[in-house]
């Protein structure tokens, strides 16, 4: 969620100062539909959500009725996608949020949606980081291996994304690629046994009635499903890479949340026949982590309990490097956009990456994943458990944003993108992504272990992240009223 212009040749002509940097700051490459999806959808974590989000979702939330939050999810997303990809036909830049919300609401508030995103994204990778450093150690441990501390393997994650992160865009997308095709294979593979052996009280669609909709706290299941489809908003990133971007980015986004949406509330629903719509809280209560390969034990053997369990690292790696290539190119559009030091907008010349964004970025994550460590913070029930909540949070407050953003910039510039583009669909969207930002609000607590004052300052910093970039813009504007115009490239904003 970065600037708006990275670099695209049409603001290079028109707009003064930064946004007439040379080519050599701008990314490039010919991703097609698949490859964006593959990465945005690797950054939502597929087997990471079944495996560690469903079953807490099951045991805290409406336990049967979880999967008709992510149709509910899936539905209200669709309609936020809508406006997010006619925007990016009048705007087309790759800053995703910040762009889009700088050129409704103003570039102060743009700025600090930017830096909001940049929160939020870095609060999911981290959070990952300490899941997947207590697998790997516990892994190794299991065969036989030394006790490793979590946070060594952590960082070993750390450095291996960052050489990734380092080299062209498309050796990411290959490697996720694969991961991603083999966590939804072993997937579907269990949610077809269930089907085929009928489950443990034969197959219903009790799952999307009212009374298992209502049933326990919705609202919880709500901000689960809302936190497994985090990053498929990530498509209009990529746009200076794609090889048509006017026509892959709107299909991108639209394949991404219809693949998760169907994915998760059907692979939740075949959870809930596995168990049973009476004992599957009573499952997930048991043993929340082991469920998902208590499952494949059951329904598959132990090689596919096993499998799911390699699988689960490997997904946990596929969403870090996803999201660390998404922060990478928010920091690199920032930079161009005279938010962020120079420096990170400049590009590799060999491997066509934003690799000073990138080593940045990998060095951020070092420090965090360091100071985690040094206070003693449990890598599950803290590191994972808490920042995944500020990123549910922030993810949230950045589409209900965008989604205002989208009907103002229409009505204000009056163009002609078609009444349910530009008007009915972003304010269904709104009203969707309202509703569930005052779910979340409200049952904050409960994600991050019950506790107020702990809930209290993670709300204000993700305000103080939006003060943070309206202050910077509202300095910049007094000090530098050229950089201050191209912020957002607009000509005529």
């Amino acid at each position: 969620m970065t600037s708006i212009d990275a670099g695209a040749a049409s603001a290079a002509t028109t707009s003064p100062g930064p946004a007439s940097a040379p080519t050599t700051r701008s990314l490039s490459g010919s991703l097609g539909v698949g490859a964006i999806v593959f990465m945005v959808v690797a950054a939502a974590a597929p087997l990471t959500v079944v495996g560690g989000g469903v079953p807490i979702a099951f045991l805290l939330g409406n336990g049967p009725g979880v999967p008709a939050m992510f149709v509910v999810t899936a539905v209200v997303l669709l309609l936020f996608a809508v406006g997010l990809s006619t925007m990016a036909r009048y705007i087309p830049r790759p800053g995703a949020f910040f762009t889009y919300v700088g050129y409704g609401l103003g570039r102060p508030l743009g700025l600090g949606t930017a830096h909001l995103a940049l929160l939020t994204y870095t609060m999911v990778q981290v959070a990952v980081y300490g899941l997947i450093g207590v697998l790997i150690s516990s892994g190794i441990v299991d065969l036989g291996g030394p006790d490793i501390p979590w946070w060594a393997c952590a960082l070993a994650v750390a450095a291996f994304t960052g050489v990734l992160g380092y080299r062209h865009i498309e050796l990411s997308s290959k490697v996720l690629g694969l991961l991603l095709i083999a966590e939804i294979g072993i997937v579907l593979i269990l949610d077809i046994a269930i089907m085929v052996q009928g489950g443990a009280q034969g197959l219903s669609l009790e799952s999307f009635t009212p009374s298992a909709v209502f049933s326990g706290a919705p609202g919880i299941g709500l901000m689960f499903a809302v936190a497994g489809f985090i990053g498929f908003e990530a498509t209009a990133i990529f746009r200076n890479e794609a090889r048509d971007p006017d026509r892959t980015i709107p299909r991108a986004t639209y394949v991404a949340v219809l693949l998760i949406g169907v994915f998760y509330a059907f692979t939740s629903w075949a959870l809930v026949m596995a168990w049973g719509p009476d004992n599957v809280v009573a499952a997930a209560a048991e043993d929340p982590a082991g469920m998902i390969m208590a499952t494949a034990q059951t329904y598959l053997g132990t090689w596919a309990s096993t499998t799911v369990n390699i699988l689960l690292i490997t997904s946990l790696f596929a969403c870090i490097l996803s999201f660390h290539n998404v922060i990478s190119r928010y920091q690199h559009s920032m930079a161009n956009a005279t938010a962020m030091p120079s420096r990170l907008g400049t590009i590799h010349p060999t491997h066509l990456s934003p690799h000073v964004s990138s080593f940045v970025q990998t060095t951020t994550a070092v420090a965090l994943v360091a100071l985690f460590a040094a206070l003693g913070l449990d890598p599950e029930l803290q590191v994972f458990a808490w920042f995944s909540g500020v990123a549910t949070l922030g993810i949230v407050a950045l589409m209900a944003l965008t989604c205002v953003a989208v009907i103002v910039y229409f009505r204000r510039k009056k163009i002609a993108a078609g009444v349910w583009r530009s008007v009915v669909a972003p304010v269904l969207g709104l009203i969707g992504l309202v509703v569930t930002l005052i779910a979340v609000v409200a049952n904050f607590p409960t994600l991050i272990g019950g506790s107020q004052s702990l809930a209290d300052f993670f709300f204000a910093l993700v305000v103080d992240a939006v003060l943070i970039g309206v202050v910077q813009a509202l300095i910049l504007r007094r000090r530098n009223e050229t950089a201050y115009d191209s912020l957002t490239s607009a000509i005529a904003a």
